[in-house]
């Protein structure tokens, strides 16, 4: 694998410009690397504060294990959520995330909003994903009705709303300030998970 200087490739890192690497900035480029197997674009434009994404990400686990949730209900939880909030990035990262666990096409079916083939566990956390993502501010008790159904319990209700709320301010971070999906993320997606992202910033290299 071939590892490209940080400070001298800019790609889709976004508006701003790349940091001078310190050994905060550079631990954070080796988990990225160690991660995804390449440093990501929105991991450069964290590097301007390593220790806010770190702290986000601490919080983030801690809404897991709060919510006891499974890495496959993490990956629909992200999958609903950046889909409905219109993240490509996100889409794609965790669509091939999501792919490995329940294989490419049903990844790219909740990618479009149609959970047939989950469980009605799963599609309780996709739908209320959604719900947080697109519009907060219209979600009605009823709406929480089917976690419970489902085996949660208010504190994994709240656990859970707080993992997907973190994650879109993630989201909102990387869209906010440009940051655009990576070529090489894109040569691991599978093809269902690339047609179903038609939102969000074009990859490196696409037309804008």
């Amino acid at each position: 694998m071939t590892i490209t200087d940080p400070a001298t490739t800019t790609g889709g890192t976004g508006f701003l410009e790349i940091p001078p690497t310190s050994a905060d900035v550079r631990r954070l480029y080796d988990d990225s690397i160690a991660q995804q197997g390449f440093l990501m674009n929105l991991t450069r434009l964290w590097a301007h504060h390593p220790s806010l994404h770190r702290g986000l990400f601490d919080l983030v686990g801690q809404a897991v294990r709060a919510g006891e949730l499974t890495f496959r209900q993490r990956a629909i939880l992200v999958v609903a959520a950046a889909s409905a909030f219109g993240d490509g990035y996100c889409s794609l990262a965790w669509g091939e995330r999501l792919s490995g666990v329940v294989g490419g096409d049903v990844a790219g079916q909740v990618l479009r909003g149609d959970d047939g083939w989950l469980d009605p566990a799963e599609r309780a956390l996709a739908g209320w994903a959604r719900s947080v993502a697109r519009d907060p501010n219209a979600t009605e008790a009823r709406d929480v009705q089917p976690l419970r159904d489902a085996g949660y319990d208010d504190a994994q209700v709240f656990a859970i709303t707080v993992f997907v709320a973190l994650r879109l301010a993630f989201a909102t971070v990387n869209e906010a300030l440009g940051a655009r999906p990576d070529t090489e993320l894109l040569a691991t997606v599978p093809a269902s998970v690339l047609h179903a992202v038609t939102y969000g910033r074009p990859a490196v290299g696409a037309s804008s």
